[in-house]
């Protein structure tokens, strides 16, 4: 690559993440029914370039199938239907699936699609809710998760060293994890001091570096998964940057831990509310 196609690249991939990043939260700011769209588009884009990498061309009605019961799940969700229903829809969505897949003797690959796309929807859907908590709790997903995947590939360039996971993904340095790690808990905690989140440092550092590591778990896991279908991008729906996949893996990884934490705290349908309400 030429030094003039890198320069068109880099401001390609800065001029989109900065409309998807307004895009984005715009849509958080808005909450309510305008968030869920984001969310259930965000499953949708990301169920499309799954399958379209999963599933061999000649699995057409599969993939029509698989699209058809996730779409079920996420016009539930545009509706407010609460996440403990959610949960059940999407559980008999994959049995359904699997059950197609069993069938006509398909591989299970892209039913799994189904569960990750749905999971991503629900976790973000709940914790964003429709008050301050929720917003709190999305805000500091945000913060961390953006932080962490930029600071990484920014010191990772910087300062190189040992590859964290070479056999998955070639380019990643442990010096950027280490790096997008601090970056994801100063984040973190920024945010939770602003919106007046009191859980002491300790625990907000703690919080934010989990989530910081499960982000980075669920970009490896992503790099792992187009490494075994052999692709580089998971598509190329965003200018610059890839496919949907390719920008939300560690976020929908990190949304799904926090919901989980959330949820053994406060409940499916309330979880952000242990953690960031008032």
């Amino acid at each position: 690559m030429t030094k003039g196609a890198g320069r068109s690249n880099l401001q390609q991939r800065v001029l989109s993440a900065i409309l998807l990043v307004a895009v984005v939260l715009a849509l958080t700011w808005a909450g309510g029914f305008w968030y869920r769209i984001l969310c259930a588009g965000i499953a949708g884009a990301v169920l499309y370039e799954w399958t379209a990498m999963a599933s061999p061309r000649d699995a057409t009605a599969h993939r029509i199938v698989l699209w058809g019961l996730l779409a079920v799940v996420l016009a539930m969700l545009l509706a407010g239907v609460p996440a403990v229903t959610l949960h059940i829809a999407l559980v008999v969505a994959v049995i359904v699936g699997a059950a197609h897949a069993a069938y006509g003797q398909r591989e299970f690959w892209p039913v799994a699609g189904v569960a990750y796309a749905g999971l991503s929807a629900i976790s973000l859907a709940a914790l964003r809710s429709d008050d301050a908590a929720g917003l709190a709790a999305t805000l500091f997903l945000f913060a961390i998760v953006w932080a962490t995947d930029i600071l990484a590939y920014f010191v990772g360039r910087a300062i190189g060293g040992p590859k964290l996971a070479p056999s998955i993904s070639p380019g990643k340095t442990w010096s950027g994890a280490i790096g997008g790690t601090i970056a994801g808990i100063v984040a973190g905690g920024t945010v939770a001091l602003y919106a007046g989140i009191v859980w002491g440092v300790l625990a907000t550092a703690a919080l934010a570096l989990i989530l910081s590591i499960v982000s980075q778990i669920g970009d490896l896991f992503e790099s792992s998964l187009k490494r075994r279908f052999g692709t580089k991008d998971s598509s190329g729906l965003i200018p610059g940057h890839g496919g949907v996949m390719d920008r939300v893996d560690g976020l929908v990884a990190a949304a799904f831990m926090l919901f989980v934490i959330g949820a053994a705290a406060s409940g499916l349908d309330a979880p952000a509310n242990a953690l960031f309400g008032r």
